[in-house]
């Protein structure tokens, strides 16, 4: 081979590496990843405890029971058999001939249909107290990712402060693998409980560098806001794919199948990374960021993260309760359960592309504003539902939605820092982060306590009026004062001239080469 030609994929390799489209492929690749992994559970946890738990205790209880019915066939003096066609009961006589007692048997059928309500399918699941009790439960196995995951951003956010983005992506991949590998092959809650928790340390590092890594490589506001929406698209992707998936092949191969696949495509991304983004690389930051107390005392952020983590907590409490209440009301078999939330990852991918542009020319508030006033009339509705096809409206208003909501308040995070603090972006990604996870960590433990206790529609009514509520404070992010402003405000020296937004240092492009330091210096 030539010597040009050997070349050549080097050269596309230093390309690539210098790329940012490429980078951007990276980020969707890891958020559509680890949200199939957050989604593909949904249908399977709650089944799986039922017929593992449930079902197994009572199959061991049930041939005591039905042992006695055959020695009934001797036909002593009196004795009971037991019929398996309607699980009744017929007492019967020794001298009861066997055409007697098809005829008493047939005779006792007639009147059972009009003493009750229409029998429910075969498909309903038994057991009223023990689904009660697996809200709470399931709602806690799923909280549990949510919780450790904001536990762990703050420090995910300052050690990429220092040392930049490469280690820390990388190292959420290798945690994802992990907790994949550990849900395929757990039998029990506590071992599912424990990969759930694992799962919430691998998305932190990947989600915060993830996001991190866009701003820093997008600087201009319109292309920044198009990355974001781009990659919330793999995040919609993921969620999208992952509900359905995990209950067709659960329902169809079985409960190991979803979690093989999924690790098979976590080690793909893994080789992406180590092409890309040399993980081995340590790239700190020249600017010291804003530490995250500053931050969390800025009232324009807290508006934003708390608009993201109220609009999220609504399907946050879905996840655990829509499969239990589905199977409760509307028999619904295993592979129904996931795709209940069909609608709502389409119309989710689809508001996320499409307000990521369209946002930044309507205004981002607004569109934030009306995304929040949709999920709370959404999520009102859902209740009404009586079969699966009554959620595909709820559903898919609530999808599209928080789509409105997310691709504005993503780059509205960004855009703030910038405007009012330094521009570095891990600890206001980590915080956005962290609006993600208490959404995801309050809903789904709390949502099986008040389906518990107050049923499944009055928590819908709940969520869905404080959404509403809350529309209106998004009001204030349509002309945030930037720190200048802020300054005059406060020292009551107006008038004075107002800046427009630009970043407060000039960034170069990101530094995925050996040879970009070198190239920077040499430019200084």
């Amino acid at each position: 081979m030539p010597p040009a030609a050997e070349r050549v994929p080097w050269r596309w390799l230093a390309a690539g590496r210098a790329s940012r489209r490429l980078v951007l492929v990276v980020v969707f690749v890891a958020l559509l990843l680890d949200n199939m992994l957050l989604t593909v559970v949904v249908p399977i946890i709650p089944t799986f405890l039922y017929t593992t738990e449930y079902e197994g205790a009572s199959s061991s209880v049930a041939p005591a029971q039905t042992e006695p019915a055959p020695p009934a066939l001797k036909t002593p003096p009196f004795s009971s058999m037991f019929s398996y066609f309607d699980n009744t009961t017929v007492t019967v006589l020794g001298s009861t001939s066997a055409a007697e007692l098809v005829n008493r048997m047939e005779s006792s059928h007639p009147p059972q249909p009009p003493a009750s309500s229409p029998p429910l399918p075969s498909s309903c699941p038994e057991g009223e107290e023990f689904l009660a009790q697996e809200n709470v439960r399931v709602g806690l196995l799923f909280a549990s990712k949510a919780l450790v995951q904001l536990v762990v951003n703050p420090s995910v956010g300052l050690l990429t402060n220092r040392i930049g983005y490469h280690i820390p992506m990388f190292i959420g991949f290798i945690i994802m693998f992990l907790s994949t590998v550990m849900f395929a092959f757990s039998g029990t809650y506590t071992l599912l409980f424990i990969a759930r928790a694992l799962q919430g340390i691998g998305s932190s590092f990947s989600s915060v560098a993830g996001l991190g890594m866009l701003a820093s490589v997008y600087t201009d506001d319109f292309e920044r806001g198009n990355a974001m929406g781009i990659a919330l698209g793999g995040l919609a992707l993921g969620v999208l794919i992952g509900a359905p998936f995990g209950s067709v092949m659960y329902d169809f191969v079985g409960k190991s199948s979803p979690f093989l696949v999924l690790a098979f495509l976590a080690l793909l991304d893994g080789a992406l990374q180590l092409c890309i983004l040399q993980p081995s690389k340590i790239s700190p930051e020249s600017t010291k960021g804003t530490p995250v107390s500053t931050l969390l005392r800025d009232p324009y952020i807290l508006i934003a993260a708390g608009a993201l983590c109220f609009s999220n907590m609504g399907v946050a409490m879905l996840e655990p309760t829509l499969p239990i209440w589905m199977m409760q009301t509307m028999c619904s078999p295993k592979w129904q359960l996931g795709m209940a939330f069909l609608p709502a990852s389409i119309s989710y991918l689809i508001g996320t592309n499409l307000f990521g542009i369209l946002a930044n020319k309507m205004g981002r508030w607004l569109c934030s504003l009306i995304g929040m006033a949709v999920v709370g009339i959404s999520l009102l509705c859902v209740p009404l539902a009586k079969n699966i096809y009554g959620l595909i409206g709820p559903n898919g208003g609530l999808g599209f939605a928080i789509g409105m909501v997310d691709s504005s308040m993503m780059p509205i995070m960004g855009y703030l820092v910038d405007l009012r603090h330094t521009s570095v972006y891990g600890n206001v990604y980590a915080i956005a982060d962290v609006a993600f996870c208490v959404g995801f960590a309050i809903g789904p433990s709390t949502g099986g306590a008040i389906v518990r206790a107050i049923g499944f529609p009055w928590l819908m009514v709940i969520i869905g009026v404080i959404n509403i509520a809350y529309a209106p404070l998004c009001w204030y992010l349509r002309n945030p004062p930037t720190k200048e402003e802020k300054i005059a405000i406060l020292t009551q020296e107006c008038p004075m001239q107002t800046k427009s937004y630009t970043a407060q240092k000039t960034l170069r492009d990101f530094p995925l080469t050996d040879d970009s330091d070198v190239e920077a210096e040499n430019a200084e």
